[in-house]
C-alpha cells in the first residue's frame, strides 16, 4: 500500500497509508483544515548514451551462453569477433575529388 504525503492550509503535514483506490483525505488530523497531497518528483536519473541489448535477459542471450559453456570458452572470440565487425561496419572516407584541367 502506498504512503501519501498531506499538506493542511496551516502548514501541517502527514503522512497516510492508503490503498490507491481510496478516495484522498480532506480535513487536517490535527487541525481539521482542508488538506492537498503532496507531489514529489520522481528519483529516476537517466544516464549515458541509451539502453543495451544486455540490459535485458532474453532467451537467446541464454540459448547463447549454453553454447558457449559447451565450446568451451568462446566468449573471447566472440568479443573479437564483435569489435571486428564494428570496425568494418563505419563508413570509408573517400579521397577528395581534385579538380584536373585538361
Amino acid at each position: 500500500m502506498p504512503i501519501y504525503e498531506y499538506r493542511c492550509q496551516q502548514g501541517h503535514t502527514f503522512e497516510v497509508m492508503q490503498r490507491m483506490s481510496d478516495d484522498p483525505l480532506v480535513s487536517c488530523q490535527t487541525c481539521e483544515a482542508p488538506v492537498q497531497r503532496v507531489f514529489h518528483p520522481v528519483a529516476v536519473h537517466f544516464k549515458g548514451s541509451g539502453f543495451y541489448n544486455t540490459d535485458y535477459g532474453t532467451r537467446k542471450r541464454a540459448r547463447e551462453k549454453g553454447e558457449s559453456s559447451e565450446t568451451g570458452g568462446g566468449s573471447e572470440t566472440s568479443k573479437s569477433s564483435d569489435t571486428s565487425t564494428k570496425s568494418d561496419s563505419k563508413p570509408e572516407k573517400k579521397p577528395a575529388a581534385s579538380s584536373k584541367s585538361e
